[in-house]
């Protein structure tokens, strides 16, 4: 379904207003508080932005785990987050252990919008990241049309700093899709999209494709509680089993007696 024809049948979409303002954290100051985005370094393919919601798990887009030349899957240990990454210099620096999509992602044309509400993926760091200016992001569900949001992302022009967009808004929405008054680029895939809950910036959203509506930007999105229900169950599932351990029942007689636990 085209993006104009799916937005007149999700309700008469609202004027686009002026692009939305767009802020270079160029400093550590202007960057304090958004640590916790980086950057995702595909293996020589090219980057994505990603999140921490856990100080050991990004959550990105899941398009942006394989090659978008070959299509193929690009190995798990090929990627590698760049948390704050900002002129060079990161604040902490992780390769990917492992990295799960959405269990019902398909990857496709660009135009199938149908992917959208499931182009979610979940990256295992292989060391945490337990550094107090890096604080992992809640996530919460989705705001309601017309509601603002922003996004913190890197992309084409602009990829050794991150960018701050506030604010735009939800202009266009279903269960499986959110059409948002941002301005992405290439790159921004998997950039987190916030909103203000009780005082703190949640990731309510991630960015999937750039789009256009009547020659102006706009930004979709994948409404994320759902999928990422989904997604987290399929990364627990995909974890590999530990070893059985071993305990010490007692030490009395002829020695210590042992018993397998099982994982």
């Amino acid at each position: 379904m085209r993006l104009a024809a799916l937005i007149l049948s999700l309700m008469a979409a609202p004027a686009l207003a002026e692009g939305p303002t767009m802020r270079s954290l160029q400093t550590g100051d202007q960057g304090r508080g958004w640590e916790a985005v980086g950057r995702i370094e595909l293996g020589g393919r090219g980057f994505c932005t990603g999140a921490l919601i856990a100080d050991d798990l990004v959550l990105t887009a899941a398009h942006c785990l394989f090659d978008k030349t070959t299509g193929a899957r690009i190995a798990d240990g090929e990627m590698r987050f760049l948390a704050g990454w900002r002129n060079g210099r990161a604040e902490a620096y992780r390769n990917v252990s492992r990295a799960v999509a959405h269990p019902d992602y398909v990857l496709g044309p660009q135009e199938d919008l149908t992917r959208v509400g499931r182009d979610l993926a979940l990256l295992r760091l292989d060391q945490p990241i337990l550094l107090p200016q890096v604080q992992p992001f809640a996530t919460d569900w989705t705001p309601k049309k017309g509601e603002e949001v922003g996004i913190v992302s890197y992309a084409k022009d602009r990829s050794e700093a991150p960018s701050l967009q506030e604010v735009c808004e939800i202009m266009a929405q279903r269960s499986d899709l959110m059409v948002l008054t941002c301005a992405v680029d290439f790159g921004a895939s998997g950039a987190p999209v916030f909103a203000l809950r009780e005082g703190q910036m949640r990731i309510v959203s991630v960015v999937s494709a750039k789009a256009e509506v009547d020659g102006a930007p706009v930004a979709l999105a994948v409404p994320l509680m759902e999928p990422l229900a989904r997604l987290q169950a399929a990364m627990e599932a995909d974890a590999p089993r530990k070893a059985p351990g071993v305990r010490v029942l007692s030490g009395s007689g002829g020695g210590a007696k042992f018993l397998k636990v099982a994982p």
